[in-house]
């Protein structure tokens, strides 16, 4: 005599036939196990919608625009000498398969930008100094 149980173990759900040997003395059940369903996949992670900039040390008045992750530069939008306010897009860089928008964190004035479209940048890299 066969019995199908449906057992859940860490949340993952088996499917279990338990038979019933007669005639066996000091014999332990046979138990056939269906191999456990595959995990499900974690849902992505998705990149920040922007990198946030990080103003530099000293009360010189001038900032620079950091890149926080490794990435690529795919447009600049500005040029040396653009005067910018805040929020205004500077340029895009690729990371992680997305383009993220890098703003500008305050209102200025373009005085350097050290990349060029298509460098690789990683986190840390000045990508906008802004006076």
């Amino acid at each position: 005599m066969k019995k199908a149980f449906k057992v859940v173990v860490n949340g993952n759900q088996y499917d279990v036939e338990i038979e019933e040997v007669a005639g066996q003395t000091g014999a332990t059940p046979t138990t056939t196990r269906a191999a456990p369903a595959p995990a499900p996949k974690p849902a992505p992670t998705a990149a920040p919608a922007s990198l946030t900039p990080a103003p530099t040390s000293g009360g010189s008045g001038e900032g620079t625009v950091t890149a926080q992750m490794p990435g690529t530069i795919v447009d600049i939008d500005v040029n040396v000498g653009d005067r910018v306010t805040r929020g205004q897009k500077l340029l895009v860089l690729e990371a992680m398969k997305m383009e993220n928008e890098i703003v500008a964190p305050r209102d200025g004035t373009v005085s350097e930008i050290p990349m060029s479209a298509g460098a690789l940048v990683n986190a840390g890299d000045v990508l906008v100094v802004l006076s």
